[in-house]
């Protein structure tokens, strides 16, 4: 057996040093951003450069992983202007998984609200405040007073707001239904 495993790590030897190089990139890319020492924004940002400078320029240590670094490279240049906010505004989370949570929930509750499970159009249209709501009512029970306790004037002013999604959402149906109609009757408007 000892024979066995020997000659297979010796036909595979140089398999293994581009796994361990790709392997110790991927660890100390994990450990800049895990950040354990509470680094400032712009200290992660730039060790995180240096590790990706010297990726690129190295790239060809990792042989057949080459094309997996080149497409972890671009994929990170493509999120790289919102890759580090969590790391200046406390209690913003590392990754969007509590997001996707709420929006998960609000998506449940219409299912069981509605039976359907394809969004309603009125998550379009209302969806921020009934995200808003749905987060806020997680936090805790409303009551009467509390509604009560709003200015009228920004429930009105949210209430037109709504109102104008409403109006753009419609505006756009009829331009997808009959493009040639709809731009017909923009003209006539303005003459």
């Amino acid at each position: 057996m000892k024979q066995i495993l020997s000659k297979g790590l010796e036909y595979t030897a140089a398999l293994w040093t581009p796994i361990a190089t790709a392997y110790n990139w991927v660890h100390e890319a994990a450990k800049i951003l895990d950040n354990e020492a509470g680094l400032d924004a712009h200290i992660v940002q730039h060790c995180f450069q240096a590790l990706l400078t010297a990726m690129s320029a190295c790239r060809t240590w990792a042989g057949s992983l080459e094309p997996g670094i080149a497409h972890f490279l671009k994929v990170t240049d493509s999120y790289w202007s919102g890759l580090f906010y969590c790391y200046s505004v406390s209690g913003l989370p590392r990754t969007n998984n509590d997001l996707e949570h709420i929006f998960g929930r609000v998506r449940h509750h219409h299912r069981r609200c509605t039976g359907r499970k394809v969004a309603p159009a009125s998550l379009v249209l209302r969806g921020s405040v009934q995200l808003v709501a749905c987060i806020a009512s997680q936090i805790s029970a409303f009551h009467a007073e509390h509604l009560a306790s709003i200015p009228v004037e920004d429930w009105r002013k949210l209430r037109s707001q709504l109102e104008q999604h409403r109006i753009n959402r419609v505006k756009q149906l009829r331009f997808r239904r009959s493009p040639v109609d709809y731009l017909n009757n923009l003209e006539s408007q303005l003459l």
